[in-house]
């Protein structure tokens, strides 16, 4: 039979909420902090119309009516994706 080496400590209760309660707000830190950065997140142009399922003639009325904000550096075109999202959420259809 194989031996373990088990150690058990006993702590009070309130200790045991407060450590409780400081992993449940890093546990939301990091989610803030993930979503934070998801919605800051660059896209490049090209993946653009696979994103919406449109033609690249679409997304670019799209960027000629300027109706997702966009960035350019020389020729390459960038798009926030929260931006994304927003025209996403802009053109929500509810079910009756």
């Amino acid at each position: 039979m194989k031996e373990t080496n088990l150690q058990m400590a006993v702590v009070p209760q309130s200790f045991l909420d407060k450590l409780e309660e400081k992993i449940e707000n890093l546990e939301n830190i990091l989610r803030d902090k993930s979503e934070s950065e998801q919605n800051s997140q660059w896209i490049e142009s090209v993946k653009i119309p696979k994103i919406l399922g449109v033609s690249q003639k679409t997304w670019q009325t799209y960027r000629d009516k300027r109706l997702i904000p966009f960035s350019q550096i020389g020729s390459k075109i960038f798009v926030k994706r929260e931006d994304l999202e927003n025209f996403m959420n802009s053109h929500y259809i509810k079910s009756k």
